[in-house]
């Protein structure tokens, strides 16, 4: 079993930054792929960005070149460095991980970023 918790939400103004982190901890093996995704009022919850243990990264086309994916395998933990924050970047941000040869996935419990002034 794996545990993801989420950290680092808050308020911040237009324009502003925010990091978030999520560690995981438990039996992690092998591939996988960490991810961000969000989900605001009303909507669906969609991808942010996803890193894979390899590094490799996607990113959703309205965060390219505001947002980075970073991980450190080390520490089981992914970060997400939000730049250029816009009110339309609000909502809850929830981490995940999906493990292709259990096949497992797991989620965190959210954290809300809110973008106004």
């Amino acid at each position: 079993q794996v545990q993801l918790v989420e950290s680092g939400g808050g308020l911040v103004q237009p324009g502003g930054s925010l990091r978030l982190s999520c560690a995981a901890s438990g039996s992690i093996f092998g591939f996988n792929v960490m991810g961000w995704y969000r989900q605001a009022p009303g909507k669906q919850r969609e991808v942010v960005a996803t890193i894979s243990s390899t590094s490799s990264t996607n990113y959703a086309d309205s965060v390219k070149g505001r947002f980075t994916i970073s991980r450190d395998n080390a520490k089981n933990t992914v970060y997400l460095q939000m730049n250029s924050l816009k009110p339309e970047d609000t909502a809850v941000y929830y981490c995940k991980m999906v493990v292709p040869i259990s096949p497992s996935t797991y989620w965190g419990q959210g954290t809300q970023v809110t973008v106004s002034s």
